[in-house]
């Protein structure tokens, strides 16, 4: 695994144990509401946040 990539993967971590460890309510309450939204439009919205990611990085490298 390239050393980027692990870092990449440490950095995403850090980030949702901030999340988590600052605001554990919200982040529950997040995962309720995210229950009740249709499976196809968190399909699209993950494809949209893959698409966006890696054209950021293309960007940023």
């Amino acid at each position: 695994m390239p050393i980027e990539l692990a870092a990449a993967l440490c950095l995403v971590l850090v980030i949702e144990g901030l999340i988590l460890f600052a605001a554990p309510g919200a982040w529950k309450r997040m995962a309720e509401k995210l229950q009740q939204i249709d499976e196809r439009t968190l399909r699209g919205v993950g494809g949209a946040m893959v698409v966006i990611g890696l054209i950021a990085l293309k960007l940023v490298h």
